[in-house]
Parts: structure tokens; sequence; C-alpha cells
């Protein structure tokens, strides 16, 4: 049986007051916050951690195909006009990335603070829409950023020495 390393768990924690992120946050808008032990960089614990799994990678195909009807944002691409995902502040502590759609605007922060990564979500909902979404997509939304973390935790984690 593996068992994980205090190092490599992952907890629920708000995110740091020191993010940018909190100038969004306004009242009833939903935020989660999540950290491991980490002495990665910002921009390394985002490109591990939104690496998607292929599960992962299917739920969101999934999404696609039920969301574009709707007339909501399905762009598959990284960087630039086109990203479901673009970089909208990074300095050397923090990443931040996200889209604002019709029915809600959701931002993915990654800090770095005292030895920790920090990954937190910030959504606000726009019209029933956007409530009903988030709902509808709450149960993996955990599960992936749960993930995210753990993967971050393990490229973080030193090697076992060899016996």
């Amino acid at each position: 049986m593996t068992q994980s390393s205090p190092r490599s768990k992952v907890i629920s924690c708000p995110l740091p007051k020191t993010s940018t992120l909190w100038q969004r946050v306004q009242p009833q808008d939903f935020i989660d916050g999540y950290a491991v032990e980490s002495a990665l960089s910002p921009r390394e614990a985002m490109e591990i951690g939104l690496t998607m799994p292929g599960w992962a990678s299917a739920l969101l195909a999934l999404r696609n195909r039920l969301v574009a009807p709707l007339g909501l944002k399905t762009e598959a691409s990284d960087t630039g006009e086109g990203a479901i995902f673009p970089v909208t502040h990074e300095d050397e502590s923090e990443i931040i990335l996200g889209t604002d759609d019709s029915h809600l605007d959701f931002r993915i922060c990654i800090r770095r603070e005292a030895g920790r990564i920090h990954m937190a979500t910030w959504v606000h909902r726009n019209n029933l829409l956007g409530r009903a979404y988030l709902v509808a997509v709450m149960p993996f939304h955990i599960l992936i950023v749960r993930d995210s973390m753990r993967r971050i935790a393990r490229a973080s984690a030193p090697l076992a020495p060899v016996s």
C-alpha cells in the first residue's frame, strides 16, 4: 500500500490575502483554495497542474460538446485571444488565467508563498445559467483540482534514495 508523505498532502485552505485575485472577489462569488508544499515556480506548477490527464481531457471534450449549442466558449488553444485559459496576470509569485463568458467569469490562480503552491478558482456567476453550470461542474472541478495539486506535489517531492 502506498502512503503519501506529509509533503505531498493536498490541503484545503484559503488563497493567501496577498494574491492579486482577491481584487476581483465580490460577495456571493465562489472561491476555493488548495495548497501543497512545493518549491516550484507558479509557471512550473501551472504547466504540471493544467496538463490534464486523459480522463479530465475527455470530460472537457464532453463539456465542450454540451455547451457549444448554448454559445459558451469552447476554444482549446493555450494562448492568445482564442485561448480558453489565457493568462491575465503573471509575476514572480503568481500566475492568474481564465476568461469572462456570458454565463460566468472565472480565474485560476497559482501562487507560490511560504514554501507552498496555492491553487484557487474564482467564479463570478453572471446569470442563472452560470449558477446552474457551476452546480453541474462542481464535483468534477474538485476531482480535477485535487488531482492537479497531487501532481504538483509529486513533481516537488524529492526522490527516495535507491537502496
